[in-house]
């Protein structure tokens, strides 16, 4: 995908789709009333019945069904990785992603465990990667350029990968997709897109990564702070992507706007997957509608991030892997929620004595 990104970035120019309001009263209210028919107290099962009401709005039916869920991690390198804002080398990446492959990651563990398909999309690993069934090669380059000193990305390369995001959505079936990331270095990129878009102190918005700590952190902060002066001009979110953003990110912005577009549930993982997802937002704010979050990550600016959305995580395990790993661990909750729907008596069906009217 990296030949002729000029004429391909005006091919793309429709790269991003509208996203309808999923708004409906009637099935609104028929959800709400099963769940409160159920043979429980009312909200007996908590933030359960929200996902259940969640999905069944994204799906459009009170019988919904998760079918044929698919996770796909984007990955790409960082040419701000060189300036020493992770733990871990760059090529840690490409040595993740075949690890990924080989099935002995956490994301590989975790998919074989619930029966979800997986698939590896490379936008932009720097070095070359064998073939492979579950590897989707999406490559616009070996990596993205140092955003300390030049945009990270071309806008061309930018609209690619977005294009690349959302056929890698197309490309699988079922009605539910995971996202997840791998990329050294996209926590620096998550934390200036954080910076950028909700005009937060950058001490705020990055922490400790892979696990940098002490001057190492600080180093990490003063870079970060340096890229956000270099692109003080970049404002909207399609300039904040391209000008300190990555290949991997822009990546899961066009799958967002994709499965988002086709009304699949969205699950969504860790800081730097949220980061995508709050970009996707601000181009087509009804992305939020199909959302689920997982859980709040151990970065410490993930809460602002949720936060700022005005979303709320499912779970809370300090977790700060990516990859997806968040995303497939909530993965039963959300089945069960739709069993609950689908399977739970009420009180009429099972002959119980529903809920009294409260008296004085």
């Amino acid at each position: 995908m990296n030949t002729d990104l000029d004429m391909q970035a005006a091919a793309f120019s429709d790269s991003i789709p509208s996203i309808a309001d999923l708004t409906d009263r009637t099935l609104s209210s028929a959800l709400q009333q099963l769940l409160d028919q159920k043979t429980k107290p009312l909200g007996a099962l908590g933030r359960l019945e929200n996902v259940a009401h969640q999905i069944g709005c994204i799906l459009g039916t009170t019988v919904p069904q998760l079918q044929q869920g698919h996770a796909l991690i984007f990955a790409g390198d960082h040419g701000l990785a060189r300036q020493g804002v992770s733990a871990y080398p760059s090529d840690v990446t490409w040595q993740m992603v075949a690890n990924m492959l080989s099935g002995g990651a956490a994301i590989s563990v975790l998919t074989r465990q619930h029966g979800l398909a997986l698939k590896l999309v490379d936008c932009g690993v720097a070095k070359p990667l064998p073939a492979h069934p579950d590897l989707v090669d999406a490559k616009v380059a070996q990596g993205t350029a140092d955003a300390s000193q030049q945009a990270a990305m071309t806008e061309a390369q930018m609209h690619a990968a977005i294009a690349a995001g959302r056929q890698a959505v197309r490309s699988v079936p079922g009605n539910a997709i995971l996202l997840g990331e791998m990329g050294i270095g996209n926590t620096s990129c998550a934390a200036l897109i954080l910076a950028r878009l909700s005009q937060r102190r950058i001490e705020e918005c990055a922490g400790a990564g892979t696990g940098v700590a002490g001057q190492a952190l600080q180093h990490k902060r003063q870079v970060l702070q340096a890229v956000l002066a270099r692109h003080a001009h970049a404002q909207a979110p399609l300039e904040v992507l391209a000008s300190m953003g990555g290949l991997e990110i822009a990546g899961m912005v066009g799958a967002t706007l994709q499965a988002a577009l086709e009304r699949r549930v969205i699950v969504v993982d860790g800081f730097v997957t949220s980061a995508a997802v709050m970009l996707a937002a601000k181009l087509q704010p009804h992305v939020l509608q199909r959302c689920v979050f997982s859980h709040q990550s151990h970065e410490q600016a993930h809460r602002l991030m949720l936060q700022d959305m005005g979303v709320h995580a499912l779970l809370q395990m300090d977790m700060r892997l990516g990859e997806g790993s968040g995303a497939a661990l909530a993965w039963p909750l959300l089945e069960s929620a739709c069993r609950i729907l689908r399977e739970m008596a009420s009180f009429e069906s099972a002959q119980v004595s529903g809920q009294s009217a409260a008296t004085s």
